[in-house]
């Protein structure tokens, strides 16, 4: 059971206080009385006065005061309880930024996909210790290892290609920078985790491995991208291309990322467009704990503050049916016989049932949901929404359910309901998130874009919204900017096909004009040299030709059979 908001929780210094200045005002009324006359006389002509009942209706009031002042610190109790064994590991996290993960073939891009794959990680750090490095043709440090989640989310956002200049793939430089990075604790696991689409373009990262593992380091390889490749995105609205000016398609090397994560006596992970890069390593680096510590963890909440706020309400109800005087009427009506007390509390006990029935078909639902019961769980909350239409959970956890089951357009309905109905800012902001989400997934732009906008309104602090907003608003300005594109290309192109047309005929023209001038050149020549001349002529250029051909590929094959530095021809 934890306190939400546990500051109010002060307030419950009032009550002492509150007690004492009871007890010192019935002293001074006693203190009074005496200087009337004796005690026990002053008793009996007071016969309609109470001792007991003052103090009770004072403590049922008191008891009403520190529910409500518990009620607005928001007590929750945990439904879903984790096990969490990771403890103490430093990993560093090595990044490709090169051109090649701007490639779309994963969603949204290779480098945005990285980017979430590593925050969600992140996520799951407790005690353990994270460091970035990036690397293209070149490599640095882009965090030092901490512990501050905080910071690498940040850091991690700004990373993009424009950081390195050198462009290419250097992984050895890479796993040489973090192997250097560790801090020089003992008897702690270590990992550094590749995340690339293996174009190594230096070579010599099997090595640089086999020296990781030899340091006791894990190097585990995240292939980002698929086998049949793209083409990577020039940022103008069209390709890469190379020297040759082909158009430059990147391609996912398994067989590279497999070795390199052999030879560091890691494990090699593929990264496409499902989730199962995630679990796995999660699970990978749970077995790298030397000694684990299992420590159990609520992960999820549930509000309870109508509980005692209704418990509240019941002391109130009875402080104001006690009476401090004794009534005439007392012997034929106590309150505290217990058969009085049995018709109140059959009184109370429909309306505290009818006020709970949402609130236990909500639970019903919770259950069902972590159990991944997702269809048993949307009828539990419709019905719920059915006995409290106004209640923003029960609409929450219905949008929920229907998330999972990717019945996106309900999904948007229900929470855009639970957003009208939610007073708690915190709560809005999760249900305006959510709505980003599916837009973001069915690739709707400026419906995600504003969503994320109304999110950071009601929490600002939220980094996981602040990234999704600035990835919405990147994509958004590319499709806009595509579509710009596409418009003037319309436009320019019938006046470039006339105008390439207007350029063929002058060039057939010129071509024709200078044929012409050759030939009659060709024939004055002719005319001039005697036919054993023009032969002996003939077999002197065709043997140069043939010893010119001979040299050009002798230079060729010479040039090729050398080692070529790929960093200083490669872009990408």
């Amino acid at each position: 059971m934890r306190f939400e908001d546990s500051t109010y929780l002060t307030l419950l210094l009032v009550i002492p206080v509150l007690f004492a200045l009871r007890l010192w005002m019935l002293w001074l009324r006693h203190r009074a009385l005496r200087q009337w006359g004796d005690k026990e006389l002053t008793r009996r002509q007071m016969p309609d006065v109470s001792r007991h009942r003052p103090m009770i209706k004072f403590c049922l009031l008191m008891g009403a005061m520190a529910l409500l002042i518990v009620m607005l610190a928001r007590p929750q109790i945990g439904t879903k309880v984790s096990n969490e064994k990771r403890h103490g590991i430093e990993a560093i996290i090595c990044m490709d930024i090169s051109n090649s993960m701007l490639c779309e073939d994963v969603q949204p891009s290779r480098l945005d996909k990285c980017k979430m794959l590593v925050e969600n990680m992140v996520d799951h750090f407790v005690n353990d210790k994270i460091g970035l490095v990036v690397f293209a043709g070149d490599a640095f440090t882009q965090l030092p290892i901490t512990a501050d989640y905080v910071s690498a989310k940040m850091f991690l956002q700004s990373t993009t290609p424009a950081l390195i200049e050198e462009q290419g793939t250097d992984i050895a430089k890479a796993i040489e920078l973090a192997q250097n990075s560790f801090t020089k604790q003992k008897n702690i696991g270590r990992a550094i985790i590749i995340i690339t689409d293996g174009e190594d373009h230096e070579g010599q990262a099997v090595e640089a491995a086999k020296a990781a593992k030899k340091a006791g380091i894990k190097v585990f390889i995240l292939g980002v991208g698929l086998d049949k490749g793209a083409p990577i995105p020039d940022g103008e609205g069209g390709y890469m291309i190379d020297n040759s000016g082909n158009e430059v398609i990147t391609r996912l090397n398994e067989q590279m990322c497999r070795e390199i994560a052999s030879a560091g006596s890691g494990t090699y992970i593929h990264v496409d467009n499902t989730n199962e890069a995630q679990e796995r390593l999660n699970s990978e680096l749970a077995k790298m704990q030397k000694s684990e510590v299992s420590s159990v963890i609520y992960s999820e909440y549930d509000e309870q503050f109508q509980v005692v706020g209704l418990i509240a309400i019941l002391l109130l109800v009875l402080e104001v049916l006690v009476f401090e005087a004794k009534p005439s009427y007392q012997k034929t009506m106590n309150l505290f016989r217990k058969k009085h007390m049995a018709v109140a509390v059959l009184f109370l006990l429909p309306v505290a049932l009818s006020a709970q029935n949402d609130r236990m078909l909500i639970r019903q639902g919770n259950r069902q949901f972590h159990s991944q019961q997702y269809e048993k769980a949307e009828a539990t909350y419709r019905k719920a929404v059915a006995a409290n239409p106004k209640n923003p959970e029960a609409q929450y956890n219905l949008g929920c359910a229907l998330m999972v089951q990717q019945k996106d357009s309900m999904a948007v309905g229900c929470f855009q309901k639970a957003g009208e109905l939610q007073t708690d800012k915190l709560r809005r902001a999760q249900t305006y998130h959510n709505m980003g989400v599916i837009f973001q997934q069915n690739k709707q732009w400026s419906n995600a874009v504003e969503a994320y906008k109304e999110s950071l309104r009601m929490n600002p602090k939220d980094n996981e919204t602040r990234y999704n907003l600035a990835l919405c608003l990147k994509q958004k300005q590319k499709e806009d900017k595509n579509k710009k594109n596409r418009n003037q290309g319309q436009g320019k192109n019938k006046d470039n096909k006339d105008k390439k047309k207007d350029d063929k005929n002058k060039d057939d023209k010129n071509k024709n004009d200078e044929n012409k001038d050759k030939n009659q050149d060709k024939d004055k020549r002719n005319q001039d040299t005697p036919d054993k001349m023009s032969k002996e002529n003939a077999e002197q250029l065709l043997n140069a030709a043939m010893q010119q051909e001979q040299a050009t590929q002798q230079r060729l094959k010479k040039a090729q059979s050398q080692p070529r530095r790929s960093r200083h021809q490669k872009n990408w």
